[in-house]
């Protein structure tokens, strides 16, 4: 099997228990996969000097992410940009970036669901990362107000795989929709090509918009030389005979090391 995730929105559909965290968890080199290589961003996760690079450049939100209640919204995201080793004045542009400072002297513990997850947000891109991983971020979060975090989400940074429980919630604004099921990743038709050729574009595109082909499973899991090639390119790309497991738990991370 190859896998590879280009530029744009890539959703990932599956209902709980199928291997979605785990996925994503393996992705942010949170796990190890059992077989195969992982490549991200062009680097090896499995060389330690190209791990610690490539996770300066990822951004990963965990599904119902533990916040610490007691601080302020802009405590919070100050925290993560200080834990990040970026300039504070970081911390002001992304809340202002995701509409936050309005909120930003409010606890987390008192925020509605749409703030707390656009802080986590702040938290997770406040160092400006080209890759973000976002586990189910929506769950809880009223139909109007995701409505509204849809475009700032997809404006996160130039690659951004988030996952669903179902297809229906990615489709519509995601580039691409995939669905896990016992361990197989399949496409789904997200989008139609119009008479002159061109594809339909995210109905409210963020400054990252370039498109590439993201290349999927071969019969027989035979993988072509082309889309080896177009998968070096890609942001992030994972070769193997079968896709990662959980592998070996890393150490326990630091507060907000996840974020």
């Amino acid at each position: 099997m190859a896998f590879g995730v280009s530029e744009g929105v890539t959703g990932l559909a599956g209902p709980p228990g199928v291997g979605k965290s785990t996925l994503l968890a393996t992705f942010a080199t949170l796990r190890r996969p059992h077989v195969g290589v992982l490549k991200i961003l062009g680097y090896d996760t499995g060389n330690n000097s190209d791990l610690r690079t490539v996770r300066a450049r990822i951004g990963y939100l965990p599904g119902n992410f533990t916040s610490a209640d007691n601080l302020t919204v802009g405590e919070f995201v100050a925290y993560a940009a200080y834990y990040k080793r970026v300039r504070s004045d970081a911390t002001r542009s992304i809340l202002k970036r995701l509409d936050l400072l309005e909120s930003e002297s409010t606890e987390m513990s008192l925020v509605p669901p749409d703030v707390r997850l656009r802080a986590g947000l702040a938290a997770t891109c406040v160092h400006e990362p080209e890759l973000v991983l976002l586990d189910d971020p929506l769950h809880g979060v009223g139909d109007v107000e995701a409505s509204e975090l849809l475009p700032l989400i997809g404006a996160l940074a130039p690659t951004i795989l988030v996952s669903a429980p179902t297809p229906q919630a990615l489709t519509g604004w995601c580039d691409r929709v995939f669905t896990l099921a016992r361990g197989r990743l399949t496409e789904r038709a997200t989008r139609s090509a119009p008479a002159d050729g061109s594809t339909f574009g995210f109905a409210t595109p963020g400054p990252h918009r370039e498109r590439a082909a993201l290349s999927g499973e071969r019969a027989g899991g035979e993988v072509l030389r082309e889309d080896r090639e177009a998968m070096s390119r890609s942001p992030l790309s994972w070769f193997g005979a079968e896709p990662p497991g959980e592998g070996p738990r890393p150490r326990r991370p630091k507060k907000l090391a996840s974020v």
